[in-house]
């Protein structure tokens, strides 16, 4: 398999905290702990087995059989589970919402990621076992982010309303959105196939969390991935003593705070990415999902009449762990409470937001996880590359703004020399002599001098976009196939991972689609990927 890959910065497309992380500046050192390579997991390794309790390894057990019960698991995603009782068994976890059908191409991009990177640990630490983990965001009550998919340009929606948990959702009404999802992916063989998975899973099951999990099963289940659901009352025990914790003394919103206060002073273009709350705790039950807010020593649940004291919300924490559930704060926490994680695969976003938690993964004394940035990819086909050579276009010009790439090429391919930096240069030289001269005769010539001047370098200004206006009409076929393959690959002026389903790709490729990923991203590698495929 044929790739190329560039630096993230080069793309345009990644935040300036992530770039500061990959190069390592060392104004970011205080907010993470070890760094993603062999080094950093050695030093994770050592790190989260002396932490990791055996008790914990056997409640995670007894949840991850019971989530399985009824399931077809692969040899390998068993052997994954039962693994995990022991001491030298670690995992690498990404997590996402539970898009219908997974959304964006990134799905795939992350849960590979996580995949070949247990697999490039197990040869450098051999006497360990490493386990790659999908944590489903069953908990997120977000709907309209996770209620589409694109396809071919369109959206395929599930039309409903909805509260509380999404994972709870029924998915009883998915008729319609097989319907338009079958209209528009076509009758090849291969795109049989995405219907028969898309029919069995949110056809044949009772909720979203049901449906996604056989969803991801389905596609990653030979490569032994193991999908965790932390909506379980075994899991959310585990938790307890940090809720606690949170609901008397804010101490997530405490320490946050104080990690985007420092982010804040770094002087850079950070942009803070969560908030915290005083709690960062929701109430759930079925259909609700709504803020646990402290006032006068009473703990209300948002929008409802449900009121606790002091005493009655931790007996109901008691009863009832299951009912809270941690928002986007005290998520990760959760997450590594009750795995034996080394490394959370994320991507920009979520790496820079984990970036505000350090500071409070030490005050409760929690090891924090080594942050990997997932993987990227742009994929091309041979057509496409080879438009792109007669083009003259390298790959880190595909990534260009799309009218400084054609102004460049233009520029680069006429005749005439479209740039007037030398006439400027003259212009500004007999201004500076006119300027000499008015200081001799009466000062206040200087600022009509100026004003002309002014006036003069304008008028080359236009001129050369009245140029250049020109030599792109004389070049107009040149620019409408850059136009056009660029926005072949990048839909909307984004990139394509955010926003096609994979199942267009599937439809071409079938199979060879997981194959070529596999084969072409290396976790490690901090670079992005152009993945050639056939055309």
């Amino acid at each position: 398999m044929n790739t190329q890959t560039i630096h993230y910065k080069d793309t345009g497309y990644f935040s300036e905290i992530i770039c500061d992380y990959i190069a390592k500046e060392t104004a970011l050192d205080p907010f993470y702990g070890n760094f993603p390579d062999m080094e950093g997991f050695k030093a994770q390794l050592t790190l989260k087995e002396d932490s990791f309790s055996q008790e914990n390894r056997k409640v995670l057990f007894t949840a991850l059989d019971l989530q399985y019960a009824g399931i077809v698991k692969s040899e390998v995603t068993s052997a994954h589970i039962s693994l995990l009782r022991e001491s030298n068994t670690f995992t690498i976890t990404t997590g996402h919402q539970l898009n219908i059908f997974t959304g964006p191409l990134y799905f795939l991009y992350k849960i590979v990621s996580v995949i070949n990177l247990t697999a490039q640990l197990k040869k450098e630490f051999p006497s360990y076992n490493f386990v790659p983990v999908y944590w489903m965001a069953t908990e997120d009550h977000d709907f309209e982010e996770i209620n589409y998919f694109k396809l071919k340009g369109k959206k395929v929606k599930w039309n409903r309303t909805s509260s509380g948990a999404v994972g709870h959702l029924k998915t009883s009404d998915f008729d319609k959105v097989f319907d338009k999802f079958s209209t528009l992916i076509g009758t090849s063989k291969k795109a049989n196939e995405l219907k028969d998975l898309f029919r069995k899973s949110y056809l044949e099951h009772d909720t979203l969390t049901e449906a996604s999990r056989y969803l991801v099963n389905e596609i990653f289940g030979d490569n032994g991935l193991v999908i965790v659901d932390g909506d379980d009352p075994l899991l959310k025990r585990l938790l307890n003593p940090y809720v606690k914790e949170d609901l008397l003394k804010n101490t997530s919103f405490n320490e946050v705070s104080k990690s985007i206060q420092e982010l804040n002073n770094l002087d850079k273009n950070y942009k803070i990415q969560v908030n915290p709350r005083e709690i960062n705790l929701f109430y759930l039950k079925e259909g609700l999902r709504e803020r646990i807010i402290e006032k006068d020593n009473q703990f209300a649940i948002n929008n409802t009449d449900t009121v606790f004291s002091k005493e009655a919300i931790l007996l109901e924490l008691e009863k009832y762990p299951e009912r809270f559930s941690p928002n986007v704060i005290m998520r990760p926490l959760f997450q590594e409470v009750i795995l034996p994680n080394l490394c959370y695969v994320g991507g920009g976003g979520e790496i820079a937001y984990w970036f505000e938690l350090k500071r409070y993964f030490d005050s409760v004394h929690v090891p924090f996880p080594i942050l990997l940035l997932r993987n990227s990819a742009l994929i091309i086909n041979k057509k496409q590359l080879e438009k792109s050579r007669k083009l003259g276009l390298s790959m880190r010009d595909l990534f260009k703004n799309q009218q400084e790439l054609i102004v460049d090429k233009v520029k680069e391919k006429s005749a005439i020399k479209i740039d007037f930096s030398d006439q400027r240069k003259v212009l500004k030289v007999q201004f500076e002599a006119l300027k000499k001269l008015a200081t001799q005769t009466d000062k206040s010539f200087i600022g009509a001098v100026k004003a002309q001047e002014k006036k003069q370098l304008n008028g080359l200004d236009i001129l050369e976009k009245r140029l250049l206006k020109a030599q792109k009409r004389t070049m107009y076929d040149m620019v409408t196939r850059i136009q056009d393959l660029q926005n072949e690959l990048f839909p909307n002026n984004s990139l394509e991972e955010r926003s096609r389903n994979f199942s267009e790709y599937y439809e071409q490729y079938g199979t060879r689609l997981y194959t070529s990923l596999f084969e072409s991203l290396d976790p490690l590698k901090l670079e992005f990927t152009i993945v050639e495929m056939p055309a």
